[in-house]
């Protein structure tokens, strides 16, 4: 008896303490998006092009951590003239679990003219860190690594945009506030989206009913107006980012849907 006793209570232990520190992730439906989903868009000043982007989900699903992961891409690229004057070739992406929407790793690559900054972000939600590793400018070879402590569900930008189209936003009123937050450049930010209501909408691919939303900003030299941006989202199950408007100090740019694959209804 004092053997099995023996036995049976370290396991016991062993059981109850890795059951204890075991994170229990949320679980948020998800009926809008999935792999393998392409979308183009137009970036633009009025009839002035100035770069293209593509919203990229792989057919592939990923391991993270232990969770299965869709793996986000997002490019953007100058054009034309905007080429000429500074080239822009930017790449953030992120590993996003399936079952709870939050980002396991995230990632971003970026050239602006002279500009670089390469960097990755892992992160551990049971724990409630983001280690941050910077990488070389031209290798991406490990150069510095950092802690941060972070909230519960925190979000990174790919990973946060995609949240949004996961919400029911039929129980929300318009102006009522979605509260989000992220993880950005070594700072935890709380993000108010305002919902402003439905339209519809013409695009290069038809008229949508839409879905309004419009990031909460506080005043600065660099947006102009109220409500400087805002964002047409399609009003149906695929909720589909259709079109943003910037409101700037030297116009208003705006990005455009051009073309739409593999949606998911």
């Amino acid at each position: 008896m004092k053997r099995l006793t023996g036995i049976l209570l370290p396991l016991m232990i062993l059981l109850l303490g890795s059951s204890a520190r075991q994170h229990h992730y949320r679980y948020v439906p998800n009926e809008s998006f999935t792999a393998g989903e392409v979308l183009k868009f137009r970036v633009h000043w009025g009839p002035l092009n100035a770069a293209e982007a593509v919203m990229k989900i792989s057919d592939e699903y990923y391991t993270v951590n232990s969770r299965p992961c869709y793996k986000i891409d997002i490019h953007g690229n100058t054009t034309g003239l905007a080429d000429m004057m500074v080239r822009v070739r930017d790449n953030w992406g992120a590993y996003v679990d399936t079952a709870s929407i939050l980002p396991q790793k995230a990632y971003r690559y970026i050239e602006e003219g002279g500009y670089r900054k390469n960097e990755m972000i892992s992160f551990d939600h049971g724990d409630d860190v983001a280690t941050v590793l910077r990488l070389d400018k031209k290798t991406r070879t490990l150069k510095e690594k950092e802690d941060f402590e972070v909230p519960d569900n925190i979000l990174d930008i790919v990973g946060g945009y995609y949240y949004l189209r996961t919400l029911d936003y039929d129980k929300y009123q318009e102006g009522d506030e979605i509260d989000l937050r992220g993880f950005f450049d070594d700072e935890i930010y709380n993000l108010k989206i305002k919902f402003l209501g439905k339209e519809q909408l013409k695009t290069k691919l038809g008229t949508f009913n839409t879905l309004v939303i419009a990031p909460i900003i506080p005043e600065n030299e660099f947006f102009d107006g109220r409500e400087p941006v805002k964002a047409w989202i399609s009003d149906d199950k695929n909720k589909v980012p259709l079109k943003i408007r910037a409101e700037l100090g030297i116009g208003a740019l705006e990005i455009d849907i051009k073309e739409m694959n593999n949606l998911r209804n």
